[in-house]
C-alpha cells in the first residue's frame, strides 16, 4: 500500500506514481484523440456540416446520460471502497484476536515448550492466510468452470487452526487447562477460521460480470460519440476535452478494480505482508 501525505496537494498533482492510471490508460488516450481528431476533421473540413445539422443535437444524448453513468461509477466505486475496507476490518480483527489469543494463553501456561508451540503457530496463521489469499486458484473456487480435486492439504489455513485446537485439546486431556478455559481458547480459534471465511468470501466473489462488463461499453460508446457533437463548437480542441473525459471515466473504473480486491499484489492492495508481520512481532512480545 503506497504511504503518503494526504495534505501535499503539489504531489499528487505533478507527480505520476507507478500506479497512476495515466500510465494504463496512455496508450488508449493516443488512440481516442486521434480518432475525435478524425471525426472533427470529418465534420468540419470534408463534410462541412452546417450548424442546423442534426448531429449537433446529438449533445442532448450526452447531457441526459452524464447524470447515468454518473450514478453507475459512484456506486461501482463505493462497492469496491466497501470490499478493500472490509478486507482491512477482517485483518484488524486478526491482529486484535492473535494478541488476545497470546495474553491468555501467557497467563494459563507455565510451560516453556508449550509456549514457545503457541509462539510459533499463532502468527503463522497470518502468514499462510495471507499467502492463501494471494493464490490465484482461492479467487477461483465458485467460478462455474473451475474444477478442482479434493485435497484437502491445499487449505493451509485450515490446517494451521486445527494444529492449535489440537494442541489446546492435548492441554485440555493432560489437565493444565479446565474446562472453561478450553471454551475460551476455542473461541479464538474459532474466530482465526470466520475471519478466513469472510476473506475468501471477498476474494472469490467479484462484482457481477454484467454489471462491470455493462459499464465498461457504457464507458466505451459514450466516449466514442463526444466527437460528433461537440466537434461544431469546439472545432479540433474537441481532441484534447475528449481524452480528458475519458481518463476521468476510465480512471474511475480502473481505481474500482483495483481496490475491489484488496488481498492481490496491487499498488493500493492492503499490506497484508506487513500486517502478518506486527502481529509475529507483538505475539514474541507477549509470549
Amino acid at each position: 500500500m503506497i504511504s503518503y501525505n494526504t495534505k501535499d496537494w503539489f504531489t499528487f498533482i505533478f507527480r505520476f506514481h507507478k500506479a497512476d492510471t495515466f500510465r494504463t490508460l496512455f496508450p488508449v488516450m493516443i488512440a481516442i484523440g486521434i480518432y475525435s481528431g478524425f471525426i472533427g476533421y470529418l465534420e468540419v473540413e470534408y463534410f462541412k456540416l452546417s450548424d442546423n445539422s442534426y448531429v449537433k443535437n446529438i449533445t442532448i444524448m450526452h447531457g441526459m446520460l452524464g447524470f447515468v453513468i454518473s450514478l453507475l461509477l459512484v456506486f461501482r466505486t463505493n462497492t469496491a471502497y466497501d470490499r478493500w475496507w472490509e478486507g482491512r476490518k477482517l485483518w484488524g480483527s486478526l491482529v486484535n484476536n492473535s494478541r488476545n489469543f497470546a495474553i491468555k494463553l501467557s497467563v494459563m501456561l507455565n510451560d516453556k515448550e508449550d509456549l514457545e508451540y503457541f509462539k510459533k503457530w499463532i502468527p503463522m496463521y497470518a502468514t499462510v492466510l495471507d499467502e492463501h489469499l494471494k493464490d490465484i486458484e482461492t479467487s477461483k473456487e465458485l467460478f462455474d468452470d473451475a474444477i478442482f480435486e479434493i485435497d484437502h492439504e491445499k487449505h493451509k489455513p485450515n490446517q494451521v487452526a486445527k494444529l492449535l485446537f489440537q494442541k489446546i485439546n492435548e492441554l485440555y486431556k493432560r489437565n493444565v487447562i479446565s474446562g472453561d478455559q478450553l471454551i475460551v481458547l476455542n473461541e479464538e480459534v474459532k474466530s482465526f477460521t470466520e475471519i478466513c471465511g469472510a476473506c475468501e468470501r471477498i476474494k472469490n466473489t467479484p462484482i457481477p460480470y454484467s454489471y462491470s462488463a455493462f459499464l465498461k461499453k457504457f464507458i466505451f460508446f459514450y466516449v466514442m460519440t463526444l466527437p460528433f457533437g461537440y466537434s461544431f463548437s469546439l472545432g479540433y480542441y474537441v481532441v484534447p476535452v475528449v481524452i480528458f473525459i475519458f481518463y476521468v471515466l476510465a480512471s474511475l473504473e480502473l481505481i474500482a478494480e483495483e481496490i475491489e480486491d484488496p488481498f492481490g499484489t496491487d499498488e493500493n492492495d492492503l499490506p497484508t505482508p506487513k500486517i502478518a508481520a506486527n502481529i509475529k512481532k507483538h505475539i514474541e512480545e507477549l509470549i
